[in-house]
């Protein structure tokens, strides 16, 4: 009996072909999803879509914060209407102060301070003089009236109003024709014993 030598092809399994086939459907069709469509050539007439631009951070409305209550400055004395070192020069020196009430001819300014700074040993006009007090704007009108009316005299600047002893009572005192002098700015008032000296005397601090 002669052997045929012709052997049949092993085919695989029907149910490995079939695994084989579906996991090929699946991976064309994620590829192809996965794929944007080309776009479509531009004509002439076709005009650019405008887009909608984002919101910028920068133009936001701020948000509302609330804001801290200002505190008020502290009740003023003879040593804090005026800088610390010329509080510790004056002492150094043996001076003391002398406190009195704030007073514009007969208006007395009950929340304010005024202050005489000397050597009270010694019996001496040698004596240096400052003030400080808040003032709303119709008593400050007031006092300024009562003083020109007594006298004093006027100046006044962009950053105030300036009331001073009339030259001619100084009899040498003061410096540069200045006495005693009140300087009104605004929401208070103060005063020293030369208009110079004026720059010493500062809010309560």
């Amino acid at each position: 009996m002669t052997r045929s030598t012709t052997e049949t092809p092993i085919r695989p399994p029907r149910s490995r072909v079939s695994a084989i086939a579906i996991v090929g459907v699946v991976a064309t069709l994620a590829l192809a999803g996965c794929t944007s469509p080309a776009p479509a050539p531009a004509t002439a007439g076709d005009q650019p879509t405008p887009t909608a631009a984002a919101p910028d951070a920068s133009t936001s409305e701020p948000s509302a914060s609330p804001t801290a209550e200002e505190t008020p400055p502290p009740d003023p004395t003879c040593e804090n209407i005026i800088p610390q070192a010329t509080a510790d020069d004056f002492r150094s020196i043996g001076w003391t102060s002398q406190e009195d009430e704030f007073r514009i001819g007969a208006t007395a300014l009950d929340d304010g301070i005024q202050c005489k700074w000397g050597d009270t040993k010694i019996a001496s006009d040698r004596v240096q003089i400052f003030g400080w007090a808040p003032i709303d704007d119709d008593t400050a009108r007031s006092a300024q009236k009562d003083l020109v009316a007594a006298g004093w005299k006027v100046e006044k600047d962009a950053d105030g109003t300036y009331v001073t002893e009339n030259p001619e009572w100084l009899n040498g005192r003061g410096a540069d024709g200045y006495g005693l002098t009140y300087f009104f700015g605004d929401g208070f008032v103060k005063l020293a014993d030369t208009r110079q000296s004026l720059i010493l005397v500062q809010t309560p601090r």
